[in-house]
């Protein structure tokens, strides 16, 4: 269709249809209107614009009743006329105003005419579009009081739409239009903002309107979570938008104390409002009503786009009007605050950027009313947290806490004037010490025990991939949420940062000596203070805040770390051995606080150290978690002075190190975990780096400590773990002090000698490592001198001695350890024969001992032993084994042949299995090694024949097999016609026919159990 650009050629293509609208106002007729206007141009169509709107007011202004189809068809028509026009005169755009509107009024209901949806839908854009198409001059102009009646009744039937129709776009619709009519609309098309005089008469115009629309509005808020959220985002974005422009504290200050006098009739002139102080403060009572139930219903809303315009709202009220609504103010910031903690991110986000700017702004800081209400919140918050932590659910905790930490955010530095108050802080503390209370009674605690030091020798991740922050999983007694814990370390380390340190840590340092009932919650709050005043990923709101000096945070920590690692506190009951046990009583001189279990709850009493009570479960529990707790503390404060704690490792670093050779699981990896953030705090590389560094004066601690063995029974715990996480390289160091074991060894072999013999095995499992140690030259020309013995060689040679005498301990873990330490023995001083020789000469008949009349798990380690003794001393061992350990391991194997036969699967996890195994796997290296003679390998050979039946276990099968590939490279055709009498695959046909025929027993060509082995074995043969 062509387009019609000028008003000449327009006029003639629609002055036929106006014509005929006027005449019979029909549907078709504005259709086929419409359809003439697509095809004109928007400067032609401006020229014309009253003209062609004529037909269409005639046919909305003729009196009766008209059809709803044809009253649709003709604001549809408008609304398009309108989109591409603009209204430059201010009577058509009132005239227009009042016609639109009329649309869906009932005169004889006085109320919003029962129309279509449609109809309402075209109505509600046809008003938008004519506010949108009005100049700037034209709408300011529009906005005068005489149009007070007519713009109240526009807003009254918006609200009435949006509050009470079905229709979610109807809804949307006229809540979106009344945002238009209010000068709300985010759009670019109105051409410029009002002037500040514009401003004035505009609130002074729309405060008449702001009860009904704040009232509307909140109940639209607060409706049916199901009328879906962006209609409540809608609503909350038009009352903030509102209340901002008509109570913004800038416009009531230029607010003249004597009302101007419009001039309008009487009648309109009583619906001007003048926003007097009176009016502001009566108005401002009213909508704190109304914002207390918005926020009681949207913080809750479960849609996060709903919560996050909540904090819009919360901004915009208290920059605009923190004058004006300020009694609002502690409900807002409660609101704001109780959304840090959202589980939206965009939401937690949107929070945290709200509070930079406040406390940018200094809205609350530099705001004395608002400051005192934030005070007044916390210091009620303060008085009803005991209860509140006492009756709440998790989710209950979270929120509270998370009220509590958002106004110690906003507050920041004035926190101090709550701590200040003796009461408050008393409850406060009371409600954190309360809620922290932790599960004790899990008897799992006390069982997981440390059965090798595996994890004792790890080196430090990278500190991104081990934030200082990680700490054990623990469980509470009155909440099972991790967030919950999250919150209290975050208002632990919020109360650090911004409060007095010295106050808060001897309030809590009081409460840990209070009672035992408190120490472990005090412990784990003096961790969070100190790593919050160093401001450990703490968000700082308040540049200007002065940090806790690092002079006064390590004088801080000393007095922590003394507290932490004296006696009473650090060697508590964590175990029901009867050497431990007897090492923590001994510890405790000035008396030990345990739990005992008198009722279903753990009960506190105090004994003295010498009545030697029996320790409960709990109480053990207890005392685990309190050096966890502390040891993790000391973690925290070597983060918080960095390379400063370096100046407190003399008094940290070995009380640390016992612990990490502690038999409790729990302790040995807190403790670990501690070392390692000493690591990263001052600087070191690995563990090893950080002994080795620190050596001399643990060392010289050990050794005064072993004169004193009975005051400082833990010492050779030190000396392990100092080894498990060295190597050789420290031997040199260490060599006088190993003297000084050996010498308290044999003076208390009797009651220490499980905890020294673990100082030894970590002695040679160093020393089994290569190193860089000095070696003596075999080939020196001055052989009269005797060259003296390697270091490690002659500690070897002492440790092995030692071993002699305790192989027969009565203690079986003792005796397995000691095995242990022996098969390093062997293989640190293989060679230096002329010192092992004679050792193993001496050695042996406890080592047959243990071979052949002992507990399964002592036979199997000595069968280890055994195995690296042949493998180092063949020759020297032939004869021996073969009289004293080889008839009984031959005949175990055959006594056993049959049980392991018929058993089932489950029978692969018995130590008798076990046993077969190692032996089976052990024969055949040490046959070869020692080169045994024909006798004594047929005698192996017949004991394992057996095993190379299908109905053995698989694993003894493959174990029987390896022995026969190792005979055979001892002698070959033995194996071979051994193999051919249990199964010969073949006839054996003689090379000539003057020999006679030779018959085996296997050659009845039928298969047997034995069948698959042994042709196996026969094709390694080939």
């Amino acid at each position: 269709m062509a387009v019609f650009d000028t008003p000449e050629e327009a006029f003639g293509v629609l002055r036929p249809i106006c014509v005929q609208l006027t005449k019979a106002q029909t549907v078709e007729n504005v259709e086929q209107l419409q359809a003439q206007l697509h095809a004109v141009s928007d400067s032609a169509l401006q020229a014309l614009q009253q003209y062609v709107l004529f037909p269409l007011r005639f046919t909305l202004k003729t009196p009766g009743p008209k059809r709803e189809r044809l009253l649709q068809s003709v604001v549809e028509c408008l609304t398009f006329v309108l989109s591409s026009t603009c209204v430059k005169e201010p009577e058509l755009l009132r005239e227009l105003f009042s016609e639109l509107s009329a649309c869906l009024y009932s005169p004889s209901s006085q109320k919003p005419a029962p129309v279509s949806e449609e109809l309402k839908l075209a109505v509600i854009r046809g008003l938008s579009t004519l506010m949108h198409s009005a100049y700037g001059d034209i709408v300011v102009a529009f906005y005068e009081p005489s149009i007070l009646p007519r713009l109240g009744f526009a807003v009254s039937l918006l609200l009435g739409l949006a509050e009470q129709e079905k229709s979610k776009q109807i809804k949307i619709a006229a809540l979106r239009c009344l945002q238009v009519l209010l000068l709300q609309c985010d759009c670019d098309d109105h051409p410029r903002p009002p002037e500040e005089l514009e401003q004035k008469q505009l609130g002074d115009l729309f405060a008449a309107f702001l009860p009904g629309i704040a009232t509307a509005l909140t109940r639209v808020v607060t409706g049916d979570f199901k009328q879906g959220h962006s209609i409540v985002v809608c609503s909350l974005k038009i009352f903030h938008k509102t209340v901002g422009f008509i109570l913004a504290d800038e416009q009531l200050r230029a607010i003249s104390t004597v009302p101007d006098k419009p001039s309008v009739e009487p009648r309109v002139a009583k619906l001007v409002v003048h926003r007097e102080a009176d009016w502001v403060k009566t108005t401002g009572a009213k909508l704190t009503i109304l914002l207390k139930k918005i926020i009681e219903g949207v913080s809750v809303h479960p849609h996060w786009k709903v919560r996050l315009e909540l904090i819009e709202l919360v901004e915009a009220l208290l920059l605009k009007c923190s004058q004006s609504l300020v009694e609002s103010a502690g409900p807002l910031l409660k609101a704001l605050v109780g959304l840090l903690n959202d589980e939206s991110p965009e939401v937690q986000a949107q929070c945290h950027q709200v509070l930079r700017h406040f406390a940018d702004e200094k809205v609350v800081v530099g705001n004395r009313a608002f400051a005192d209400i934030l005070s007044e919140h916390l210091h009620s918050l303060a008085t009803s947290l005991p209860r509140l932590m006492n009756s709440q659910d998790d989710q209950g905790k979270f929120s509270t806490l998370s009220l509590l930490l958002g106004y110690l955010k906003l507050l920041g530095p004035k926190v101090n004037f709550v701590l200040n108050s003796v009461a408050h802080l008393q409850r406060l503390s009371k409600a954190l010490i309360q809620v922290l209370e932790l599960d004790v009674a899990d008897v799992k605690i006390v069982e997981e025990r440390r059965w090798n030091s595996d994890h004792l020798s790890a080196s430090p991740k990278p500190s991104a991939a081990r934030p200082w922050r990680q700490i054990q999983r623990r469980y509470f007694r009155f909440f099972t949420d991790e967030r919950v814990f999250l919150l209290l370390r975050q208002v632990c380390q919020l109360l650090g940062f911004y409060g007095n340190l010295y106050l808060l840590v001897d309030h809590f340092m009081d409460l840990y000596h209070e009672s035992v009932i408190y120490r472990k919650q005090a412990a784990m709050i003096l961790n969070e203070l100190v790593a919050g005043a160093a401001g450990l990923e703490v968000e700082n709101l308040h540049e200007k805040h002065i940090q806790t000096s690092p002079e006064e945070l390590r004088e801080i920590v000393t007095s922590i770390l003394e507290e932490y690692t004296s006696q009473e506190n650090w060697y508590l009951v964590t175990c029901i051995e009867a050497e431990e046990v007897g090492e923590e009583l001994t510890m405790s001189q000035s008396g030990l606080q345990a739990i005992t279990s008198g009722s279903p709850t753990c009960q506190v009493t105090s004994f003295p150290a010498l009545s030697k009570p029996s320790p409960t479960i709990c109480s053990m529990n207890s005392n685990i978690w309190q050096i966890c707790i502390q040891l993790e503390g000391i973690g925290h404060f070597a983060y918080a002075l960095g390379t400063d704690f370096r100046l407190l490792l003399m008094s940290a670093l070995y009380p640390v190190l016992e612990k990490a050779g502690d038999q409790t699981l729990l302790i040995s990896q807190a403790a670990t975990s501690a070392m390692m953030d000493i690591c990263h705090a001052c600087g070191y590389d690995s563990l090893q780096h950080l002994i080795n560094q620190n050596s001399d004066y643990l060392v010289n601690g050990i050794s005064l400590n072993l004169r004193h063995l009975s005051l400082h029974p833990h010492t050779p715990k030190v000396l392990e773990v100092m080894l498990r996480n060295s190597d050789a390289s420290l031997l040199p160091l260490v060599a006088d002090v190993v003297q000084d074991v050996l010498a308290t060894l044999d003076q208390f072999y009797d009651k220490r000698a499980a905890s020294f013999v673990s100082v030894l095995h970590a002695l040679l499992a160093a020393l089994e490592e290569p190193s860089d140690l000095p070696t003596v030259d075999e080939n020196d020309t001055n052989a009269d001198v005797e060259q003296p013995l390697p270091v490690q060689i002659q500690i070897a040679t002492d440790v092995m001695e030692r071993c002699i005498h305790l192989l027969s301990d009565r203690s079986l873990k003792i005796r397995l350890k000691v095995l242990e330490v022996l098969d390093l023995c062997v293989v640190v001083l293989q060679s230096h024969k002329n010192q092992l020789l004679p050792l193993a000469h001496r050695t042996w008949p406890s080592l047959v001992h243990r071979l052949t009349n002992d507990d399964p798990l002592a036979v199997l380690r000595a069968f280890k032993v055994l195995r690296t003794l042949g493998g180092t001393c063949g020759d020297f061992l032939r004869s021996r084994f073969c009289k004293d350990v080889l008839p009984k391991l031959a005949g175990s194997l055959v006594t056993q042949a049959p049980v392991s036969a018929k058993a089932g699967p489950v029978y692969s996890h018995t130590l008798a299995f076990k046993l077969q195994l190692a032996v089976l796997q052990g024969l055949g290296p040490l046959c070869e090694r020692l080169d045994l003679g024909e006798g004594d390998l047929n005698r192996v050979a017949d004991a394992c024949l057996i095993y190379l039946s299908a109905k053995q276990p698989v694993k003894l099968q493959e174990a029987a097999r390896r022995v026969f590939l190792h005979l055979m490279q001892v002698d070959p055709d033995s194996t071979w016609f051994l193999l051919n009498e249990l199964y010969c695959p073949e006839p054996l046909t003689p090379p000539h026919p003057s020999l006679h025929p030779v018959q085996l027993r296997g050659a009845t060509g039928q298969q047997n159990p034995y069948t698959a082995n042994v042709l196996l074995l026969l094709a390694e043969l080939q």
